[in-house]
């Protein structure tokens, strides 16, 4: 197997590839279908782009996938690559089985990788916390096991994605299908112990009745950049594909002064590869635990519709309820023209639940997050009692855990103690006689 380092050193040519299969079944228009495959290909430093096309496939080949004149056209194409260089890579932004990978990487001369096996290795080179890594890994697994054309060593490896993109005719050797499953085994019992661990925090986390407000989207659609604005936090925040990967969760506090915590999670795309979608179930518990679905959309893409789509496919096949509130963010307001601008501001408020910002230049925020404390009054809140505590002025926990509530209303400090007046719900004063 090539070292990732030298991959690095010097990017592998690739060639993307985006089959049409020419019909309705897919929400994609191929020609921007191709420019996100591009995209997914460019979010790999490894890689180099050499070259792009849209390739009809009416009738797909079970052994070849294209068609024998389709197969030499784009073969001519990849050795006419990056300015006569050639290509190393084929990326197919589709799936594709065992024989046809097998096939024209013995026909074509390079390595073949296809939509889900990119998207892997992208997770792999983003994945930080123990548990992303592990994740990836347990996918990986899923995804090559009934494969067995590569080799197992990079999975001792902690970082440095998969080992999919280096050049062709590395030395592998095939891992059987036991030595799989025994590091399924091992992966899953390493999990086991990971998810545990969240397990406590999130117990810990639920003695705080803080409401938990997920961020989801599609990919590159400005969810970290919100998260960073209304957090003051510094998440990896670029124009490009998957930049963020694990969860990052912050607390924070309303314009009204309800304490919230703000989950910032992994972003979706068109066709997520099911061995994703089961492996990261945990690492995307926060979306099924919160009490309000922020969708962050890119209104400002030509494709804005069919992606909101495909986040409300994913989130069904996750299993969110469909009575959890959502509001729908429609970002990027900042690069329509004035006029588009100025309409989308004058529709979002006849749109329930849905609001226009712009996360970059903060425009809108304001007006979202009293959207956000109105949709959790509306969902979340219990009737509420105005009461007065008498503490002493050694007292200092309780009045701290009253304050943390964001339930006073005001306070009167005496020489006998403290007179705090608060409003709050049965459930709080239950938790405050246990303190």
């Amino acid at each position: 197997m090539a070292d990732p380092t030298e991959t690095r050193e010097r990017p592998t040519r690739a060639y993307v590839i985006h089959p049409d299969l020419g019909n309705s079944r897919t929400r994609r228009s191929p020609e921007l279908a191709l420019e996100e495959a591009v995209a997914l290909a460019h979010a790999l430093p490894a890689i180099d782009m050499a070259g792009a096309e849209v390739a009809k496939l009416r009738n797909p080949d079970a052994g070849m996938l294209f068609s024998k004149g389709k197969r030499q056209e784009i073969g001519e194409h990849i050795k006419a690559a990056a300015e006569g260089e050639g290509a190393e890579l084929v990326l197919i932004d589709g799936p594709v089985t065992p024989v046809q990978q097998r096939n024209l990487e013995k026909e074509w001369g390079v390595k073949i990788l296809d939509r889900t096996g990119l998207i892997l290795e992208i997770f792999a080179d983003r994945a930080h916390t123990r548990e992303g890594v592990l994740q990836v890994e347990l996918a990986a697994l899923a995804y090559q096991r009934t494969r067995l054309v590569r080799a197992w060593t990079h999975l001792e490896r902690q970082r440095g994605g998969l080992g999919f993109v280096g050049g062709p005719g590395e030395t592998q050797i095939e891992a059987d299908r036991r030595a799989i499953d025994e590091q399924v085994i091992r992966l899953r019992r390493q999990l086991e112990r990971v998810v545990k661990t969240r397990e406590l925090h999130r117990k810990a986390r639920a003695k705080v009745p803080y409401p938990i407000v997920a961020l989801v989207g599609y990919t590159n659609a400005g969810k970290s950049t919100l998260f960073n604005r209304l957090t003051g936090a510094e998440v990896l925040a670029k124009d490009q594909l998957f930049a963020t990967l694990d969860p990052t969760m912050r607390q924070m506090s309303l314009p009204g002064g309800r304490k919230v915590i703000l989950s910032d999670t992994v972003g979706f795309i068109s066709d997520l590869p099911h061995e994703l979608v089961a492996a990261f179930r945990a690492t995307l518990e926060e979306v099924l635990a919160a009490d309000l679905i922020l969708h962050v959309r890119d209104i400002s893409h030509p494709e804005t519709t069919e992606q909101a789509g495909d986040v409300a496919d994913i989130l069904g096949s996750l299993g969110v309820e469909e009575d959890v509130a959502q509001i729908e963010v429609w970002n990027k307001i900042d690069v329509l023209p004035t006029e588009t601008r100025e309409a989308l501001q004058r529709a979002d408020s006849r749109t329930e639940g849905a609001q226009a910002i712009s996360a970059l230049t903060g425009e809108g925020l304001e007006e979202l997050l009293a959207l956000v404390e109105d949709k959790l009054a509306e969902t979340l809140d219990e009737p509420r009692e105005l009461v007065t505590l008498q503490l002493a002025h050694s007292d200092g926990r309780r009045r701290a855990w009253l304050h943390r509530q964001g339930i006073v209303q005001s306070e009167d400090i005496g020489e006998d103690g403290v007179a705090v007046s608060v409003s709050w719900t049965a459930r709080q004063k239950a938790q405050y006689e246990a303190l």
